[in-house]
């Protein structure tokens, strides 16, 4: 496990890459096997830390031998150069590589951390004279293991810090990521099955950071909850919130969601001021669902079906739920299966509303809700209170429900001395594609003063809460 200083500023350095695991287990003896994996794992760190271990970096032409006095090529960088100007020969290399002229100087970049990709490698050729291979023929049972380690280590640097430095402590994280995955390797052999140790990255409250774990692949959450709450006690974490599940892996900057909804976009908002005003906002992460999305038109009438997507992607996202965000279908026939609606209400175009929004997050999810009534829209700024402590301890997306509209709340800034209040609002009626600047700029995710609802329609929340599980 290793731990990085999580602050917004210097660089992020993340090497990944393969390392074989090759053993072969003559005996059936549990102990002996154990010792047969241990040595493997010692020659591992062995060529870790030998001379033929090769670090490249992700874009760039830079190849560094950090056993080798920190060796670096081209040899312009040297290992008493700044780590955050590998920056400026990543620059440099996709420039060139697209045909233009471009100067090894650069500007420097934002004071935003970012990540720089590294590439785990060996070096395989050797100088001085080859020996000739000798061949020998044994004839013996044995068992023969093959697998990939995945090495996935990040370690976090300062604007001061120099290659050597950042690399001195990249190599102690891969060595220390080693014997972790042993332990896992060791504690989850099953006779002669090895499941792969997985590394994964999670991002603690402040001021913990960026953690490290290995998990062992194909291994359900459900099983490692001990292994959780011992992490827990590790990082004085309370026990009401799942951290360390799978679905709570650090996401990086620079890798794009496969599923291709946009994740946060609040994020890039400057808040609000108010007169001693405070800003209360929904915790983690969550996914844009709005109109048009999925192959699926509901332009005019999926707004709160859209709204519903978004709550279910934020507990799937907090590792709450291992289930994928519902369909219109799903949801509708939901409401079938538990009596709500007749059977002609699947496949149709009939609204829903946050009392529906509560009944399928209870079916499908086990999530409990609260709904709060509003007899007009004037009425919610008053609500101030309420709101803000929803934020502050559930932390979920609001599905707000009125007249024929449905919007998602993802925050208040609150004043309680003067009794201002700005919404956060998520608008599932946008139709465009997945453009963050659009959505931003246009108000599809924006505040919103308390004039945004109409003053004298009804309106009813669901507020749903968070689960206390581990």
């Amino acid at each position: 496990m290793v731990v990085t200083d999580s602050s917004d500023s210097g660089t992020i350095l993340r090497v990944r890459g393969p390392l074989e695991f090759k053993c072969q287990l003559d005996s059936t003896d549990a102990l002996l096997m154990q010792k047969v994996i241990s040595r493997t794992f010692a020659t591992l760190h062995s060529q870790v830390k030998s001379e033929s271990c090769v670090l490249t970096v992700c874009d760039s032409s830079l190849i560094i031998w950090p056993n080798k006095g920190v060796y670096v090529t081209p040899e312009e960088i040297t290992p008493n150069t700044l780590c955050e100007d590998i920056h400026q020969w990543i620059q440099t290399y996709e420039q060139e590589s697209a045909g233009k002229r471009s100067s090894k100087k650069k500007n420097k970049k934002s004071s935003a951390a970012s990540v720089i990709n590294l590439r785990l490698m060996m070096d395989v050729t050797k100088t001085g004279p080859l020996s000739a291979p000798i061949l020998r023929r044994t004839l013996q049972k044995s068992h023969f293991l093959s697998t990939t380690l995945p090495m996935d280590c990040v370690v976090r640097t300062t604007c001061s810090d120099t290659i050597k430095d950042a690399f001195e402590r990249l190599l102690e994280a891969l060595t220390h990521q080693l014997c972790e995955m042993e332990k896992v390797t060791l504690q989850h052999m099953k006779g002669a099955t090895l499941l792969v140790p997985e590394p994964l990255h999670f991002l603690l409250p402040e001021p913990k950071g960026l953690v490290t774990v290995v998990y062992p692949a194909g291994v359900p959450d459900s099983q490692l909850e001990t292994h959780r709450k011992k992490l827990h006690q590790q990082f004085e974490l309370p026990d009401d919130w799942p951290y360390f599940r799978r679905a709570n892996a650090f996401h990086f900057s620079n890798e794009p969601y496969k599923d291709g909804y946009l994740r946060n976009p609040h994020m890039v908002l400057t808040h609000p001021t108010l007169d001693n005003g405070k800003v209360y906002l929904v915790q983690g992460i969550y996914s844009y669902h709005h109109y048009m999305q999925d192959h699926m038109d509901d332009n005019g009438w999926g707004c709160a079906y859209r709204s519903l997507q978004t709550i279910c992607s934020w507990f799937t996202q907090q590792g709450y739920v291992e289930r994928a965000v519902p369909t219109h279908r799903e949801i509708q026939q939901t409401l079938v299966d538990v009596g709500d609606k007749q059977g002609s209400f699947v496949g149709s175009r009939q609204w829903i509303g946050s009392i529906e929004v509560q009944v399928v997050l209870n079916q499908l999810l086990e999530v409990t809700s609260k709904i709060m009534f509003v007899s007009q829209g004037s009425e919610l700024a008053s609500k101030g209170r309420e709101l803000a402590n929803h934020f502050l301890t559930e932390g979920t997306p609001i599905m707000i429900g009125g007249g024929v509209l449905a919007h998602t709340i993802l925050g208040v800034a609150w004043s309680e001395t003067t009794g201002q209040i700005r919404y956060l609002i998520l608008d599932p009626h946008y139709t465009g594609a997945e453009d963050l600047q659009v959505i931003t700029d246009k108000g599809w995710c924006g505040w919103k003063g308390p004039d945004f609802w109409d003053q004298t329609a009804y309106y009813n929340l669901c507020l749903p809460q968070r689960p206390k599980v581990i």
